[in-house]
């Protein structure tokens, strides 16, 4: 029955094209008289190839990753076909691993080749590996048909193997041209830094300068192994340059970049050690990155296990870890863990992130800014065909709700994984081994088409994304309700005030309404560079502090419903000397009251460390309006709220006779009292040093 069909799909070629049939030469040594000892290496090959090629269709009927048996079987089945080119059987096998690899592009031509070969001599599973070519190439009701026909004829045995993964083929067959139908408003478009083999996880620096990402270009000529490395491509004119491997990290084993840092600072990579992938770790020191570390400890039972811990991405409070594990039900899942002692380095036990695991691959995760928007690569759900990306959002309970997928043709039927969204929401990165690449999986860059919008800054590439388009046009169809959400980018650089020097300095941001640490930063040592990304819905207090200088603050609110916003500022940090003063930015009293407000005692509580970690200051506490009301309530206002302040730090323990309140009233204004904006700012508390 199998072969007769085989023999009316070749007639049926035969009718509409003019391709001859080829001689079907067997690895015989009656074909190979004059070359016996090259045929033997030749049949050493396919034997290791055989066996490589079972092992990747084990993995795929069990639902685990193909891709490293497959390129071995390939390996060795490409030194076979350079010999011998005319072998059925070889071309088949050889489509059949290309099909589970990921170079599935040429798993058609080859598999053509097999049959316009010969006909007969093909193995039980044919039907399945020509419905998977079938499904590759968008040919659904083909494929299905295939699919059924293989569940309906070949051996008991061999069904049985096959029952789950093709049951699971069949749904996505179906599944599949609902998805199709809609075609989202993208462009898709190859990167010029890609190379014949593949390249993963890309991810932009936060000055957008810098593309990072990994490749194993450069295995050596022989090797089959994946010797990966991480590199980087600078940015220059809006053209990416050259590649170059990231030396200070790569290692001799394989080092494959897993998440940059929200602020740029920091690199997560794994790599095998003792027979197992770990995270590890890698700050930047100024220009230089350091010698990377396990990210969370040693084999504990949180984090790092003997399992495979791969892909990962860090929650924007850097509190939290999600990250792919074998560990799960589903033999690559997503897991979070939380950080329980940082000095240390210990973490808390790994847990299942829930609905977004499938019972196949989930491949890589990205956690939004937000904190409640999870992009991820899954082969379950109602993928197309391969890994997908998807979408899910955290609800008021903090469950992650039902995967979306993101639609064709962000999704194919071949892989898609790392999707990283940049900030303004025109564009994403992602990597794929679609057809019309430059070989295996390469880096992509998608843009949403809209109505034309000015450029954002310097800033339209960054790392830190957003899922607030400043798009008019919606630029995902319903339900992947792309443009409802918003986040503003705090970024600049901390200097010297007087010599404009870098400055490496931390920067907490606060929740003011809890007075809760949201999470803090770290500027760079020699450019003084930082970024940060604060989600709509909050007043966020920001607060700068180094060793030797008076600290900073700055104030933001953003109203849930807020656009994408940049805001771009150098901080000046001021030595602690004499008539140095600053602005306490986050310190709030009610309209016309004189009564601290909670959401101060943060900021208030940095100004009691500063006077304790020097005894010897002595400071004036200020107390200033704006030019509405009469003179002598300013004046009598301001002066209360002075007082608030120093009797808040003696309440602290700070002696009062270090300590003089002053109101000022609308006497010293900083700004023009015409308009709200500028008597906001003539509304301030400040202090500054009178004696040291």
């Amino acid at each position: 029955m199998i072969a007769i069909n085989k023999y009316i799909c070749v007639l049926f070629l035969l009718m509409f094209s003019k391709i001859n049939f080829s001689q079907n030469i067997d690895f015989s040594n009656s074909n190979f008289k004059s070359d016996k000892k090259g045929l033997k290496i030749v049949k050493s090959h396919l034997k290791k190839g055989d066996k490589f090629r079972e092992n990747a269709i084990d993995n795929l009927v069990n639902f685990r990753n193909t891709e490293i048996e497959a390129d071995s079987a390939y390996f060795y089945y490409k030194i076979a076909y350079d010999f011998n080119p005319n072998n059925a059987d070889l071309n088949y096998k050889i489509s059949s691993v290309l099909i589970m690899s990921n170079d599935k592009e040429f798993a058609k031509k080859y598999f053509d080749e097999a049959l316009l070969i010969s006909v007969e001599d093909f193995d039980d599973e044919f039907y399945f590996f020509k419905a998977m070519i079938l499904q590759l190439n968008q040919n659904f009701n083909e494929a299905y048909e295939s699919f059924k026909f293989f569940k309906n004829n070949s051996k008991k045995k061999t069904f049985k193997k096959f029952s789950k993964i093709t049951n699971h083929f069949i749904s996505q067959c179906k599944l599949a041209p609902i998805l199709l139908v809609d075609e989202e408003k993208v462009w898709i478009d190859n990167l010029v830094i890609n190379s014949k083999d593949d390249e993963l996880s890309p991810y932009l620096t936060m000055d957008s300068e810098i593309l990072f990402f990994s490749s194993n270009r450069n295995k050596s000529i022989g090797d089959f192994s994946s010797d990966f490395d991480i590199y980087y491509s600078n940015l220059k004119d809006k053209k990416f340059l050259s590649a170059l491997p990231l030396n200070e990290i790569n290692s001799s084993n394989d080092d494959i970049l897993s998440a940059i840092s929200y602020d740029g600072q920091r690199l997560l990579h794994f790599k095998k050690e003792d027979d197992n992938t770990d995270i590890f770790e890698s700050k930047l020191n100024g220009e230089n990155w350091s010698t990377s570390n396990r990210m969370m400890g040693e084999k504990l039972t949180g984090g790092n296990t003997n399992n495979n811990e791969t892909f990962s991405s860090y929650h924007p409070r850097y509190k939290t870890l999600y990250y792919i594990t074998d560990y799960g039900l589903g033999n690559s899942d997503i897991f979070y863990s939380g950080i329980m002692n940082q000095q240390r380095n210990i973490w808390s036990r790994g847990q299942s992130a829930g609905i977004v695991n499938s019972m196949l691959e989930e491949g890589s995760v990205y956690i939004h800014p937000d904190g409640k928007t999870m992009y991820f690569s899954s082969k379950g759900h109602n993928s197309i065909g391969g890994y997908d990306i998807f979408i899910s959002y955290l609800d008021d309970l903090g469950h992650w709700g039902k995967p979306i997928n993101l639609g064709y043709p962000i999704n194919t039927t071949y892989d898609e994984l790392f999707y990283i969204p940049s900030a303004s929401g025109r564009y994403a990165y992602m990597s794929s081994n679609r057809p019309g690449g430059m070989g295996g999986m390469d880096i992509y860059k998608v843009t949403f088409k809209g109505n034309d919008k000015p450029m954002l800054l310097d800033f339209e590439d960054q790392l830190i994304s957003s899922i607030a388009s400043p798009i008019s046009d919606q630029i995902i169809a319903q339900p992947v309700l792309i443009n409802q959400k918003s986040l503003t980018v705090f970024k600049g650089k901390i200097l010297d005030a007087v010599t404009e020097q870098p400055i490496k300095a931390k920067i907490d941001i606060i929740i003011n309404e809890s007075g809760q640490l949201y999470t803090s930063v770290i500027s760079n040592s020699s450019s003084g560079k930082f970024l940060m990304s604060l989600p709509a819905g909050a007043n966020y207090g920001i607060s700068v502090e180094t060793e030797g200088y008076l600290f900073h603050s700055e104030n933001f609110d953003l109203p849930i419903g807020d656009d994408f916003n940049i805001v771009n500022k150098d901080i000046l940090l001021k030595n602690i000397k004499i008539g140095s003063n600053i602005a306490l930015n986050n310190v709030f009293f009610k309209t016309e009251k004189w009564n601290l407000t909670p959401e101060s005692f943060y900021e208030l509580d940095k100004l009691v460390i500063l006077l304790e970690d020097v005894p010897n200051l002595e400071i004036e506490i200020s107390g200033h309006t704006d030019n509405t009301g009469s003179k002598v309530f300013n004046e009598l206002l301001s002066q209360r709220r002075a007082d608030a302040v120093v009797n808040y730090l003696i309440d602290k323990g700070i002696d009062e006779n270090r300590l003089n309140a002053k109101g000022y009233g609308s006497s010293r204004p900083i700004a023009n009292n015409d308009n709200l904006q500028g008597r906001a700012l003539n509304r301030r508390t400040e202090f500054e040093i009178i004696n040291n």
